[in-house]
C-alpha cells in the first residue's frame, strides 16, 4: 500500500514538473518570438535607412548631380529610452519656407507612458500604427480620449498631457507636425517636463526645497524623495515591474477618481474681456494648466467636482474613416482643412492623405497658397520638383519613412513605381481649402484658358493645341507608364520584344503541324 503510494506521489510531482517545464518553455518562446519581432522591426527600420543613405550616396557620386534639398534626410534622436523614442526632421531655414513645420515620429513599446509635458510647439498627431490613450488638461479638467489609427488630434503649445500606449502587444507609431511660431526659439522645440526626478528633470526641481515644501505643504524629506526617484526618462513603462510605482498607480485608477485628484494648487486667470471668452468657447481652445497635473502626480488631497470630460474635450478625427474627396481607378485622396476638423483653425494647417496605385502619378500640379511637407507611409516611387525658371529643382526617389517639402508656387508631382502602390501624408501650412492648380489633365488650368492666347504662347495653331491638351481624359491621378527608371523600362522593352519574338517563332513552328492536323481529320472525315 505504501509503495503504490509513493508511486503516486512521484507520479504526480513527475507529471507536476512536466507541466511547470512546458509552461516555461511557452513563456520562453513567447518572450522569444516577441523578441524576434522586435528585432525584425528595428532591422528592417535600419535597411530602410541603409537604402535611403545608398540612394543618398548614390545620387552625390552620379555623374548627373540632382538637387535632392527638398528631401529632408536628417532626422535626429531628442529622446530615447528602452521603451521608447521620438525623432524630429527639422525644417531648414531661409525667406523660401512661409512657415517651416518641424515632423516628428514617435515610436512607443507596448505598456509604456509618454509622461506628462507641456511643449512651446503646437503639435498636430496622426496615428500611423497601434492605439493610444491621451490625457490633457482641457479648460480646467483633465480630458481622455482614445485614439486608434488614422486618428488625427491636436495638442496646442502649453498644454498639459500625457500619452499612453494601449494596445496590447503592439508598438505604437504616431507622426506628428511641430508648429515652432509659438517656441521659444531654443533649439527645435522645448519640453517641460511636469512629473520627472533625476531624468528628466521636473520643472519643480528648479525652485527651492523650502519654497516647495511650503507651497506643497509637506516636508522637506517628502519633496526631496518625489523629486528624485524618476530615472527611467521621458517615455517609461508603466508595468510595476518596470516603472516607478507613482506612474502605474496614477494610470490604474478609473477615470472619475483620476478627475477628483485634479485640483488646483493656485487659482490664476488672465482677465479677459466678453469678447475673447466667447470666442475661446466657440473655437473650444484647449487651455494649459499644468498645475492640476502636478497635484495628481504628487498626490494631494482632491475636492470632487463633476466629470466634464466627455462634454468639453474636443474630438480626434479618423483620415481613413472619410470617403477620399477624389477616386478614380489609379488612385484617391483625402483632404481635411478647417471646415471639416475645427481644431485645425487653431493650428493654421490642414492635411492630407494620398494613395496611388502602382505606376500611377499626381498630375503636375501647384499649391498657391500653401508649403506642403509629406512622409512616405508606404511604397517607393518618385517626386519631380520644378523651379520658377521652367528648370527641373529635383528628381528623386522616395521610399518608406522619406520626408520631403515643396515650396508654394514650386509645380511638382509624385509617381508611384511600378512594383506596387504608393502612399503619403502630410501638411499643408494653411488651415483653409488648398485649390491646388492641376497644370495636366481633364481638370487641369490648361484646358480652363484654352484659346487664342494660350496657342499663341505656345507658338501653335489652336486645333493642334486643343488636341495636345485634350489628349488626356483622366484628371488629379493619371496613368503613367513611365513610372519606372529609364534602364528598368529599357530592359523591360528590350525582354519584351525578344518575348514577343520566340512568342511568334513558336506560333510559326507549330502553324504546319496544325495545317498537318486539320488535314489528316479532313481526309478521315470523308472517308
Amino acid at each position: 500500500m505504501k509503495a503504490k503510494m509513493g508511486n503516486r506521489a512521484a507520479l504526480l510531482i513527475l507529471v507536476l514538473v512536466l507541466c511547470y517545464g512546458i509552461s516555461k518553455a511557452m513563456a520562453v518562446s513567447f518572450a522569444e518570438e516577441e523578441d524576434f519581432d522586435r528585432e525584425k522591426e528595428e532591422r528592417e527600420e535600419r535597411e530602410r535607412r541603409k537604402e535611403r543613405e545608398q540612394r543618398r550616396s548614390e545620387r552625390e557620386e552620379g555623374e548627373e548631380e540632382t538637387d535632392d534639398w527638398f528631401l529632408l534626410h536628417d532626422s535626429k534622436s531628442v529622446m530615447r529610452t528602452e521603451a521608447g523614442e521620438m525623432r524630429v526632421t527639422k525644417s531648414l531655414g531661409g525667406k523660401i519656407w512661409d512657415r517651416p513645420l518641424h515632423i516628428g515620429f514617435i515610436t512607443m513599446e507596448p505598456q509604456t507612458l509618454f509622461i506628462p509635458q507641456y511643449l512651446d510647439s503646437s503639435l498636430m498627431i496622426f496615428i500611423r500604427r497601434g492605439e493610444a490613450k491621451i490625457g490633457l488638461i482641457y479648460k480646467d479638467e483633465l480630458g481622455e480620449r482614445r485614439l486608434k489609427t488614422g486618428d488625427l488630434y491636436r495638442i496646442p503649445a502649453g498644454s498639459a498631457f500625457y500619452l499612453v500606449n494601449t494596445a496590447e502587444g503592439q508598438r505604437l507609431h504616431i507622426i506628428c507636425s511641430i508648429d515652432p511660431s509659438e517656441s521659444l526659439g531654443i533649439g527645435t522645440f522645448q519640453s517641460f517636463f511636469i512629473g520627472g526626478g533625476k531624468y528628466p528633470t521636473s520643472v519643480l526641481a528648479g525652485f527651492e526645497r523650502e519654497t516647495l515644501s511650503n507651497a506643497f505643504n509637506v516636508s522637506f524629506s517628502e519633496v526631496q524623495d518625489i523629486l528624485s526617484r524618476q530615472k527611467e526618462g521621458p517615455i517609461v513603462f508603466v508595468p510595476e515591474s518596470h516603472s516607478p510605482s507613482v506612474w502605474t498607480k496614477f494610470l490604474q485608477m478609473k477615470e472619475r477618481d483620476r478627475l477628483q485628484h485634479l485640483k488646483k494648487l493656485v487659482d490664476f486667470h488672465e482677465p479677459r474681456d466678453d469678447e475673447e471668452e466667447e470666442e475661446e468657447e466657440q473655437q473650444q481652445q484647449i487651455t494649459w494648466s499644468w498645475r492640476k497635473l502636478l497635484n495628481s502626480v504628487l498626490g494631494k488631497e482632491p475636492s470632487k467636482r463633476g466629470d466634464k470630460r466627455t462634454r468639453r474635450t474636443p474630438d480626434s478625427y479618423n483620415l481613413y474613416n472619410r470617403h477620399p474627396d477624389f477616386r478614380n481607378n489609379y488612385g484617391w485622396s483625402v483632404a481635411l482643412d478647417e471646415s471639416d476638423y475645427t481644431p485645425l483653425k487653431h493650428s493654421g494647417i490642414s492635411v492630407f492623405l494620398v494613395n496611388l496605385t502602382a505606376g500611377s502619378m499626381m498630375a503636375p500640379h501647384v499649391n498657391p497658397t500653401a508649403t506642403e511637407y509629406g512622409i512616405v507611409l508606404s511604397g517607393s516611387g518618385t517626386i519631380q520638383i520644378v523651379y520658377p525658371n521652367g528648370t527641373s529643382a529635383m528628381n528623386a526617389k522616395i521610399s518608406e519613412g522619406d520626408v520631403f517639402w515643396v515650396p508654394k508656387y514650386f509645380p511638382f508631382c509624385q509617381i508611384a513605381s511600378r512594383t506596387g502602390p504608393l502612399e503619403f501624408f502630410g501638411f499643408t501650412t494653411s488651415a483653409r481649402r488648398n485649390r491646388p492648380q492641376f497644370l495636366v489633365g481633364a481638370s487641369s488650368i490648361l484646358r480652363t484658358m484654352l484659346g487664342p492666347e494660350l496657342a499663341a504662347a505656345f507658338g501653335v495653331s489652336e486645333e493642334k493645341l486643343q488636341s495636345f491638351v485634350y489628349a488626356q481624359e483622366e484628371a488629379v491621378i493619371l496613368p503613367s507608364p513611365k513610372a519606372a527608371p529609364p534602364n528598368e523600362k529599357m530592359k523591360r522593352m528590350k525582354t519584351g520584344e525578344k518575348e514577343k519574338e520566340k512568342e511568334k517563332e513558336r506560333m510559326f513552328e507549330e502553324v504546319p503541324k496544325v495545317i498537318k492536323s486539320f488535314g489528316t481529320e479532313m481526309i478521315m472525315g470523308f472517308d
